[in-house]
């Protein structure tokens, strides 16, 4: 029998979603929510979505709550996306960084490590391996668990640059056969944690560069505002502030100032 998510109970996720994550869904993602838990109304047997809405927010089931939040949160990545970012980290900042302290990067919406992982390669690139320290966070427990284990389809390799392919990459054999893992030294080079961006923040210190990217265009204006406004006294002055080539911070905030399209600076 199919089970429709009816526009009320497709309103209730909406603005669960919302409270808890500054995520707003429109009405497009509708059949994208809807595809995305049904697998979990048939795993409890149940009738209908509002059944499985009074399930995730009762209490008895916190971590089918976690679960949903996964399901509704897990957006695309791939290494080295939006290239001209790493590019401009490699040409233009890291040959200024100081040599007295760790170069730090935060990536703050790490979804399943893609972007950590990339940002890692460069930073072995251009610095010595004790010269930086990296942090990748996302809501998702779910993803942060494939980010931490570093392990992939090989179809995801297809954008890392054969170089870096070969010297931070292991094919896998026998089981593993159609996957490649990145290397243990870059893996355990990378601190990752479960964060969600309109909560307070833990006690990370400073960063020189922090990426926020492919995450705000699911906030809307009040949201962008409040969580740049806790970034920025995690960056340093002179420090970069990095999003979507999609995405803009204009109106959002007055502390940086934009250096190329997508990029900016805190003075």
């Amino acid at each position: 029998m199919d089970i429709v998510l009816k526009d009320k109970e497709f309103d209730s996720f909406q603005r669960w979603l919302y409270q808890t994550a500054g995520i707003k869904l429109t009405p497009a993602k509708k059949a994208l929510v809807a595809g995305r838990l049904f697998k979990r109304l048939k795993h409890f047997q149940l009738l209908s979505y509002s059944e499985y809405f009074s399930l995730i927010i009762g209490g008895e089931y916190p971590a089918e709550l976690q679960l949903a939040l996964d399901l509704l949160t897990t957006n695309e990545t791939y290494f080295f996306r939006e290239p001209k970012h790493f590019e401009y980290l490699s040409q233009k900042i890291l040959p200024q960084a100081s040599t007295s302290r760790p170069f730090r990067i935060w990536s703050a919406a790490s979804s399943s490590g893609e972007e950590a992982y990339t940002l890692a390669m460069v930073l072995s690139e251009n610095l010595a391996f004790n010269q930086w320290q990296l942090f990748g966070s996302d809501i998702s427990n779910q993803v942060l668990e494939q980010a931490r284990s570093g392990h992939y389809p090989l179809n995801r390799a297809e954008n890392i640059p054969k170089p870096l392919l070969q010297k931070y990459c292991l094919k896998g054999i026998g089981s593993q056969q159609g996957t490649f893992i990145i290397n243990k030294q870059l893996r355990e080079k990378i601190q990752f944690r479960q964060i969600n961006l309109v909560e307070p923040f833990p006690d990370l210190g400073l960063f020189d560069v922090i990426f926020l990217r492919n995450v705000m265009i699911y906030f809307d204006h009040d949201t962008k505002q409040k969580v740049v406004a806790k970034m920025l006294p995690l960056l340093r002055n002179g420090g970069y502030f990095i999003v979507s080539l999609s995405e803009s911070l204009n109106g959002v905030t007055d502390g940086l100032k934009l250096i190329t399209p997508s990029i900016y600076q805190k003075p």
